[in-house]
């Protein structure tokens, strides 16, 4: 299924979330335009501690970033994710990391947020629809987690999946995905210093619309990559199927390197629209982290496993 066909099910999305939602009050009546306006809500006391990033491409202003937001389970309308965000619950939650470990366990978000530091990672986001943006999240390496569950000599890949709610994210009454939404990475991409888990933005908690409460940032690859609203991440032998990948193999690979080279089946990869600018810039290759990226896929044909 391709990605159009997949956005054709936006009306019947509408008319699947009255029904859902007919015993909870009135449902969020779609608009258009941002439901959060700058300097308010949730982007009220947002900081960072640069106003650009390490190439000099200025931040998306916050009020940007929590309301252009693809995330399906919630809504297809990019500009609508935070109205149908509004009465999502993040507390309790709980992450179950395990599969080819010695300790699995599971960690509740009070815990994460205890044991792991958090740090500020300012990261170009491009998503596979040619648009982008720069965010100042807050998070802290991937690999900390990893090695305290410590993965078993077998263990070569990264699974991690999305909370299944259909209750709580109607986009997954359609079915037009296998839900729950899975990614996945190599275990040396998911160990890569690169590699993060945000629970914040902006110097604040991760909004609902943005993955909150937990979700995965890979810089140098697509944005469907970096997993939203993470409650499994299991260490396996074998790749995973990822979600993209399972609906459509030829437009959506597992790697997912950002490629200005290697254009998507029905647009360019060359350049990307900057969410908040007025000009197209031309895409880097990994989405300019390839000095420190590149290396993992020596002697691979990009094109091939894109």
């Amino acid at each position: 299924m391709s990605r159009r066909k997949f956005l054709i099910g936006v009306g019947s999305l509408i008319a699947g979330t009255v029904l859902a939602t007919a015993c909870k009050g009135p449902v969020p009546t779609p608009t258009g335009t941002p439901t959060i306006v700058p300097g308010t809500g949730l982007c009220e006391g947002a900081t960072a501690s640069k106003s650009t990033d390490e190439l000099g491409a200025r931040l998306t202003s916050c009020n940007d970033v929590i309301s252009y937001n693809n995330f399906y389970e919630l809504s297809f309308n990019k500009d609508d994710v935070a109205n149908f965000a509004k009465e999502f619950k993040t507390s309790p939650w709980s992450i179950a990391v395990g599969g080819l470990v010695n300790k699995p366990r599971t960690y509740d978000m009070e815990e994460i947020l205890r044991r792991f530091p958090q740090e500020e990672r300012i990261y170009r986001l491009r998503c596979v629809e040619a648009w982008s943006m720069v965010i100042p999240w807050q998070g802290f390496p991937l690999s900390r987690l990893l090695r305290e569950v410590e993965p078993l000599s077998q263990a070569k890949y990264v699974r991690f999946e999305t909370l299944f709610d259909p209750n709580q994210m109607p986009g997954q009454i359609l079915g037009l995905l296998d839900w729950p939404y899975v990614e996945g990475l190599r275990l040396d991409e998911a160990m890569h210093k690169l590699t993060i888990l945000a629970t914040g933005l902006y110097g604040k908690p991760l909004p609902v619309q943005d993955g909150a409460p937990i979700r995965l940032i890979v810089p140098w690859k697509y944005g469907f990559k970096s997993i939203k609203s993470i409650v499994k991440i299991d260490l396996v032998a074998d790749m995973p199927e990822t979600s993209w990948a399972k609906e459509n193999p030829r437009e959506y690979g597992f790697y997912a390197n950002v490629n200005p080279a290697v254009d998507h089946p029905r647009w360019s990869q060359a350049s990307e629209r900057r969410i908040g600018e007025l000009t197209r810039i031309k895409t880097l290759p990994f989405n300019g982290y390839g000095d420190e990226v590149a290396s993992l896929y020596a002697g691979m044909d990009l094109r091939k496993f894109y």
